[in-house]
C-alpha cells in the first residue's frame, strides 16, 4: 500500500489531505514538526512526503535538505511563498514538486498521483525482468540475478547484456555493440571475434543451454538480438 507523510502544523490540514488520501487508498501518516517529521521519515520510509516549509521547529526547507542527505524520497512542498525565487530555492534544495497556499486539497492529489506515476516508470525502467522472473536486471544496483541468484558480468558482459534486453527484438551489429562498450575498432582488428567471445561467455553464464539460447539469439549475417518473446 502507498504511504503518505503528511508534516504540517495545522491539524486542520492533516485532517482534509488525510481524508482525501484514505479516499485513494492510500496509508496516512502524519507530523506535526520537523524533529517529528525526520523521525517518521526514517521509521516509516514513506512513498511520499508532503511538506509544510513553515514548521514551528525546523524550517521545512531544512527538513527537506536533512532528508536528501539520508533519503531519495519523492517531496511535495506545501508552501505559502509564490515568489520565483523561493519556488525555484525549494526544487534546488531537493523538492520534487510544490503547490500554493490556500489550494485545493484536489490538486495535491493529482500531484501526488502524477508524482506516483512516474516513480513507477523510473522504477519499471530500472528494472528489466524477463521469463517470469527468471532474469531480473536492476540498473540501479548494477545487479543481474538469474533463478533469484546473482551472477558476476563483466562490465563489458553487463553493458551488452542491458542493451540488448533494454529493445528486445532489435537487432544490433557487431559494430553497435562495439561502440556501446567503447572498444576501439581501430584497434580490435578482429572486433567480430571480440564481440562474439563476449557474447559466448555472457551465454554461458545467463542461459541454461548456451548451445540453444533463450535469451541472446544470434542473427546470422547481421548480429544479436534479445527474444521479444520472453514473458517481461
Amino acid at each position: 500500500m502507498t504511504t503518505i507523510l503528511v508534516i504540517d502544523d495545522e491539524q486542520a490540514i492533516i485532517e482534509v489531505l488525510e481524508a482525501y488520501f484514505e479516499k485513494e487508498g492510500w496509508k496516512v501518516a502524519s507530523a506535526a514538526n520537523g524533529v517529528e517529521a525526520l523521525k517518521k521519515i526514517k521509521q516509516l520510509n514513506p512513498d511520499i512526503v508532503v511538506l509544510d516549509l513553515m514548521l514551528p521547529d525546523i524550517s521545512g526547507e531544512e527538513v527537506c535538505r536533512l532528508t536528501r542527505n539520508e533519503s531519495d524520497v519523492p517531496i511535495i512542498m506545501l508552501t505559502a511563498k509564490s515568489a520565483e525565487d523561493d519556488l525555484i530555492n525549494g526544487i534546488v534544495i531537493g523538492a520534487d514538486d510544490y503547490v500554493i497556499k490556500p489550494f485545493s486539497p484536489r490538486e495535491v492529489v493529482v500531484r501526488v498521483k502524477a508524482l506516483l506515476r512516474r516513480i513507477k516508470k523510473a522504477a519499471n525502467k530500472d528494472l528489466l525482468q524477463f521469463d517470469n522472473e527468471q532474469l531480473v536486471i536492476d540498473q540501479v544496483k548494477k545487479e543481474v540475478k538469474l533463478k533469484g541468484e546473482v551472477i558476476t558480468l563483466t562490465p563489458n558482459e553487463y553493458r551488452i547484456l542491458v542493451t540488448l534486453s533494454s529493445y528486445p527484438g532489435r537487432v544490433y551489429s557487431r559494430v553497435d555493440l562495439l561502440e556501446i562498450i567503447q572498444e576501439d575498432l581501430a584497434y580490435f582488428d578482429g572486433y567480430e571475434r571480440s564481440i562474439d567471445t563476449h557474447i559466448k561467455n555472457l551465454r554461458k553464464k545467463i542461459e541454461i543451454d548456451s548451445r540453444n539460447p533463450r535469451f541472446i539469439e544470434t542473427v546470422f549475417g547481421m548480429g544479436y538480438k534479445f527474444r521479444r518473446e520472453l514473458d517481461a
